[in-house]
C-alpha cells in the first residue's frame, strides 16, 4: 500500500528530500542549545568568567537562528511535499477513474468517490507532511536528548527508560482501539455527500413537493452518526492527553527530586546546578518528542483508513481494455449481433439481453421500440463498449468490437443518451466536446441538423450563451438539441439516439430525421423511441421484450405481424383518430 501511494510523490521527491535533512539540522542545533546554556550556569555564571559568558552567548544566539532557519526551510520544503503529493495523488486517482468502464464505476457510488478525492486524500496529506516533519524531528530529538541526558547523568536518565515503555503501551492501545471508528466514520462520510448530492440535484422536486423537512431531517441523521462515530474515536483519542501529562509531570517530580538531593548531598560534586537545568530541559524534549509522535500516531491512524481507500480507486483494474494488436481504423458502420447475451452482473439468470442476432446495415437507420426495462438501451451500450457480452459478440465493419482501439471505437461512436449531459461553459464550448477543432461554419451546421440553431440565435449571446451546470437554464427540449449537434459534430460512422427526442414537439422530431436523411447517409442510425412516430420511416423496425427480439420489419410489416407493435401505435394514434 506504502509503495503505491509513494508512487504519486514524483517531481516533489527533492522537497521530500529536504525536509527531513533540514529537520535533523534543526534537532542538531536544539541539542547543543542546553548544554551551551548548562556551560554558562555553571562557568560563566559560577565561576565568573565574563569572556567564557560572553563568548557562550554569541555561539547560543547562532544555534538560535541557526535553529530557526533550519525551521522554516523544513516547514516550506513539507508544505510543498504534502501539497504536491496530494496534488498527484488526486490527478492518479481521477486519471484512473476515467479509464474505469460503466461496470468498475457501478462498483463505487458518485459520493464515495468525491470523499476519496477530497477528505481521504488531504487526510493522507497531513499525516504524509507530518510524516516527513515530525515523525523525523521527533525520533531524532528523542534519541539525542537521550544520549545528551546520560552524558549528564547516566544514572538519574534512568527515570526516561522507566516511562518510556509505558507511554509506548498505552499510546499503541489508544491507537488500535481509535481505529476501528475512524473507518466507519469515513464510509457514512460517503453516505453524508450521497444526501448532499441528490438534495441539491433534485432541488426542484424537493421544492415542488415541499420536502424541505423531509430532507433536513435525513442529513440530521447522517450527521448525527458522524458525530457520534467521531466522537467515540475522538474520545479514544483524548486518552492521549492525561497520559502525556502523566508522564511529563511525574517525570518533572522525580528528576527535581532527585537531582536536588544530588545537588544538595554532594555539594555539586555529583551534579551542578546548569547540569540539572539541561537534564530539565531535555526531559522536556524527550515529552514532547513523545506528545509529537503520538500525534503522528494518531493522524497516521486516520490516514491508514483513508489510504486503503484510496487504494481501491488506485488498484481497481477497467473491465475494458485494448487487445493485445488493436484495429485503429474502421472500414464501414454495419453492426452485427452474434447471438449475444449480456447481464450487468455477468449472471446468467440475471440476463437483460438474450441470444440477439441482428444485422444492421451500414448507413442504413433502424428503429427499436418496446416497454420500460425490456434491454433497448443495454443493447446500445455494447456498441461502443460501454459494457461487453456475457455471451456472443459484436462485430462493425467486420471487426469485433474487442478488437478495436477503445478510442478508435467510441470516437466512431457517436451516442446521446437518455439522460442528457451538459457542463458549465458556453454553448459553443459544449458542442466542441464533439469536435474540439469545430470551426464555427461546423458548428453551426451541426445546430442545424440538429435544430437547434433557431433557438440559439434568440439567446443574446447567441452560441456564447453561458450554461449552467447539468443545463438547468435551458428547456428539456433544448438540450436534447444541443446534445445531438455535439454527437454530429463527431462526423461519426455510427449515430445512436437513446430516447434523445422525447421531449421535443414531433414537428421537430420530425425535421432531425429528414436532416439525417438528407445530410448523413451514409451513417448508421439507431433511434431508440417511446413514440411510433419517432421510428416509423426508418429502414428497419425491432420490436424489444423481455430482453429478447419480438419483432423486426417495417412500419408496415410490423403492423401486420406483431400484436406488441400494433398495439402501441393503436394506443398512441387512439386521439388523433377523435
Amino acid at each position: 500500500m506504502i509503495k503505491k501511494l509513494m508512487r504519486s510523490i514524483r517531481d516533489y521527491k527533492r522537497a521530500s528530500v529536504l525536509t527531513p535533512v533540514f529537520v535533523i539540522l534543526e534537532v542538531l542545533v536544539e541539542i547543543l542549545i542546553p548544554l551551551i546554556m548548562a556551560r554558562m550556569i555553571d562557568v560563566g555564571i559560577g565561576e565568573q568568567e565574563t569572556d567564557t559568558l560572553l563568548f557562550l552567548g554569541i555561539v547560543l544566539i547562532i544555534c538560535v537562528i541557526l535553529g530557526v532557519c533550519f525551521g522554516v526551510l523544513s516547514g516550506s520544503f513539507s508544505a510543498t511535499a504534502s501539497a504536491g503529493f496530494a496534488q498527484n495523488l488526486r490527478q492518479d486517482m481521477y486519471y484512473k477513474i476515467q479509464d474505469y468502464s460503466f461496470a468498475n464505476i457501478d462498483k463505487f457510488s458518485t459520493s464515495s468517490i468525491v470523499t476519496r478525492l477530497t477528505t481521504d486524500v488531504t487526510n493522507v496529506q497531513n499525516a504524509y507532511m507530518m510524516i516527513i516533519r515530525v515523525a523525523v524531528r521527533a525520533p531524532f530529538m528523542l534519541v539525542f536528548s537521550l544520549i545528551a541526558s546520560f552524558m549528564v547523568n547516566d544514572k538519574l536518565s534512568l527515570v526516561f527508560l522507566i516511562l518510556v515503555p509505558i507511554i509506548g503501551i498505552g499510546l499503541y492501545i489508544i491507537v488500535s482501539k481509535s481505529h476501528i471508528y475512524f473507518e466507519k466514520v469515513f464510509r457514512i462520510y460517503d453516505d453524508l455527500n450521497g444526501v448532499v448530492q441528490e438534495n441539491l440535484t433534485g432541488i426542484r422536486v424537493v421544492k415542488s413537493f415541499v420536502r424541505e423537512k423531509f430532507e433536513i431531517s435525513k442529513f440530521g441523521r447522517v450527521s448525527m452518526k458522524i458525530f457520534k462515530t467521531f466522537s467515540k474515536a475522538e474520545g479514544i483519542v483524548a486518552y492521549n492527553m492525561p497520559l502525556m501529562q502523566f508522564a511529563i509531570y511525574g517525570c518533572m517530580l522525580l528528576l527535581c527530586w532527585f537531582g536536588a538531593r544530588l545537588i544538595v548531598l554532594s555539594n555539586t560534586t555529583s551534579m551542578t546546578t546548569g547540569e540539572l537545568s539541561s537534564l530539565m530541559a531535555y526531559a522536556s524534549n524527550i515529552l514532547n518528542c513523545l506528545m509529537m509522535l503520538s500525534m503522528v500516531l494518531v493522524m497516521i491512524n486516520m490516514a491508514r483508513a483513508s489510504s486503503e481507500r484510496i487504494i481501491e480507486i488506485l488498484d481497481e483494474e477497467s473491465t475494458l481494455k485494448n487487445g493485445e494488436n488493436p484495429v485503429y481504423k474502421m472500414k464501414n458502420g454495419e453492426i452485427i449481433f452474434h447471438n449475444i447475451s449480456f447481464s450487468y452482473q455477468s449472471d446468467k439468470d440475471k440476463e437483460c439481453l438474450k441470444n440477439i442476432s441482428l444485422t444492421i446495415p451500414s448507413g442504413s437507420t433502424l428503429g427499436i421500440i418496446g416497454g420500460t426495462g425490456c434491454g433497448k438501451s443495454s443493447l446500445v451500450q455494447l456498441i461502443p463498449r460501454l459494457y461487453d457480452t456475457t455471451e456472443g459478440f459484436v462485430s462493425i465493419g467486420g471487426v469485433n468490437v474487442k478488437d478495436y482501439d477503445l478510442f478508435t471505437l467510441r470516437n466512431e461512436v457517436a451516442m446521446v443518451l437518455q439522460k442528457n449531459e451538459l457542463f458549465s461553459g458556453t454553448i459553443k464550448e459544449n458542442l466542441c466536446w464533439g469536435n474540439e477543432n469545430a470551426n464555427e461554419d461546423e458548428i453551426i451546421h451541426a445546430c442545424k441538423l440538429a435544430q437547434a440553431d433557431s433557438f440559439i440565435q434568440t439567446f443574446p449571446d447567441k452560441y456564447d450563451t453561458y450554461i449552467e451546470q447539468g443545463g438547468t437554464n435551458v428547456s428539456g427540449g433544448q438540450k436534447q438539441r444541443l446534445c445531438i449537434a455535439r454527437a454530429l459534430l463527431k462526423k461519426p460512422a455510427i449515430l445512436i439516439l437513446d430516447d434523445s427526442t422525447s421531449a421535443v414537439d414531433t414537428k421537430t422530431d420530425s425535421m432531425i430525421r429528414k436532416a439525417f436523411r438528407k445530410e448523413i447517409p451514409d451513417t448508421t442510425k439507431i433511434i431508440i423511441a417511446q413514440r411510433i412516430s419517432s421510428v416509423e420511416d426508418a429502414d428497419n423496425i425491432i420490436v424489444m421484450d423481455k430482453g429478447k427480439i419480438n419483432g423486426y420489419g417495417t412500419h408496415k410489416e410490423l403492423l401486420k405481424t406483431n400484436a406488441i407493435y400494433k398495439e402501441i401505435y393503436e394506443s398512441q394514434t387512439k386521439g388523433d383518430d377523435k
